[in-house]
């Protein structure tokens, strides 16, 4: 963080709180020109606190804070409005997004773009009354966090610099980026061209390339998580089993 030991009206979105001792939270906010935040919101269990109804995810804020450290003071609250209450799928995702957040972002490091792509998202998510989320959202949210973090795809030319065919089949290797393969079961997880060309236009309108760029998203979020297993994927799991 830089020297100022206090900020004031910062727009930003609460990811994650926690209980402190026993009136108060730490909360973990993405704010826009200070990237994630740990804050101390003190009394904010308590009934009659003025921010106890604010501290909401999903929700845009502007926030006033103080002090030096990790974890600093939060001073002051106030609702922006204009976002729906997120519902059915819709609220599934948004804490999928604040998981992907939590654990890939550093603390104190700004990302303005992807803070206004975060709030375009939740705006899309918070549109559609019956919580349906789109595949093209997801995949558009995730590339974008991958891109800020310094991870950015390569999607039109393969590890030879030689332009993706539609019909060739391909491995994505971290380091490399898509390897050219003779056959698709070169690989574990083969994708044809098309895939990889759809994903850099986020169209997913071929069914195909939908189911392959959620699998290639999956397994590049895997490698990046380091081994972390989110919440929203292992309920969403048990839901499926159930």
């Amino acid at each position: 963080m830089n020297l100022r030991s206090k900020v004031d009206g910062q727009p930003a979105y609460v990811l994650h709180s926690s209980p402190f001792r026993e009136t108060s939270l730490i909360v973990e906010v993405f704010s826009r020109d200070f990237g994630r935040m740990a804050l101390l919101a003190r009394g904010a269990r308590r009934p009659r606190s003025a921010i106890r109804g604010l501290l909401m995810g999903f929700q845009p804020l502007e926030l006033s804070w103080s002090g030096k450290g990790e974890v600093l003071t939060l001073m002051k609250a106030e609702w922006q409005g204009g976002q729906p209450l997120l519902g059915g799928d819709a609220l599934f995702c948004g804490y999928y997004l604040n998981e992907l957040l939590m654990h890939l972002l550093p603390r104190e490091d700004a990302h303005a773009r992807l803070f206004m792509h975060y709030a375009e998202m939740l705006a899309r998510l918070g549109a559609d009354p019956s919580g349906k989320v789109r595949e093209a959202d997801l995949r558009s949210f995730e590339k974008a966090l991958l891109q800020e973090l310094g991870y950015g795809l390569t999607l039109t030319h393969d590890s030879l610099g030689k332009a993706i065919m539609p019909t060739d089949f391909y491995a994505y290797r971290m380091e490399q980026g898509p390897v050219r393969l003779e056959h698709a079961e070169a690989a574990g997880q083969a994708v044809i061209g098309q895939t990889l060309l759809d994903l850099e236009a986020e169209d997913f309108s071929d069914p195909r390339s939908r189911i392959e760029s959620k699998q290639l998203m999956r397994t590049l979020m895997a490698y990046y998580l380091a081994g972390k297993e989110l919440e929203t994927r292992k309920i969403f799991r048990e839901l499926q089993e159930l």
